[in-house]
């Protein structure tokens, strides 16, 4: 089942929503879906009903709520990507940590007796799950392609919860130099585990559209299914 709810901030000064895809019966674990920046767009959705489907809550929070809400956007579509590459400087990525242990928090009191919350996120959603692990109590992260992790690495430190990076070795927004800094400053970390594409660029795991492929991508999931499964349930 699917719903869209609203949430409340942590300051409890606003309100924001969240696509919510919910599996049939008892969920074994929640999963937080953090979008890239094209929104809480079909690809996110699909996501988190895939999510659902293996038996997880799963919730996509709207990280661009203060200034673009419900936006959905194509990256496929030229002037779309060019939309969202606008969007993202307006983004406090602050603010949206907080947007998201809000989620966490949220379902973790839907799952009650003391469930466990990972996350999830794809381009700008990769940075934040990293983030999240560095500044929230999440059980699990996964990060697929996050840009500037290799300027977030004296964080490091406050990883207590296992975290997984995704890393296109052709990333055109993470060259080699921040990919080899990523692996240097992590590699040794013993909640850390990354791997590495050969030949795949960003976006590589999308549901839909050009960027998609799809050997890499079923790697990448099945991956992540098997993290989640060994740290969530």
């Amino acid at each position: 089942m699917t719903d869209t709810i609203t949430l409340d901030t942590l300051a409890g000064d606003a309100r924001f929503t969240v696509y919510r895809a919910r599996p049939e019966g008892t969920p074994r674990a929640a999963i937080v879906v953090i979008q890239e920046i094209f929104g809480v767009n079909a690809g996110i959705r699909r996501k988190c009903d895939t999510l659902a489907e293996a038996g997880y809550l799963a919730l996509a929070p709207d990280l661009f709520w203060r200034f673009a809400p419900g936006i959905e956007l194509d990256p496929d579509v030229p002037d779309q990507m060019q939309q969202a590459l606008g969007l993202m400087p307006k983004l406090d990525q602050d603010g949206a940590i907080r947007d998201i242990e809000a989620t966490i928090r949220a379902a973790r009191a839907e799952l009650g007796d003391g469930g466990k919350v990972g996350v999830v996120g794809y381009c700008l959603g990769g940075r934040l799950a990293f983030m999240t692990a560095t500044r929230t109590d999440v059980d699990a992260a996964v990060g697929y392609y996050g840009v500037g992790i290799d300027g977030l690495l004296g964080e490091k430190h406050a990883i207590a919860h296992p975290v997984l990076l995704h890393v296109p070795e052709e990333d055109h927004f993470v060259d080699k130099d921040a990919q080899a800094r990523m692996h240097a400053g992590l590699d040794d970390h013993s909640k850390v585990t990354l791997h590495d594409y050969p030949g795949e660029d960003h976006g590589f795991a999308t549901e839909f559209g050009a960027r998609r492929s799809e050997e890499s991508a079923r790697l990448a999931d099945e991956r992540t299914a098997a993290f989640f499964a060994e740290h969530l349930g």
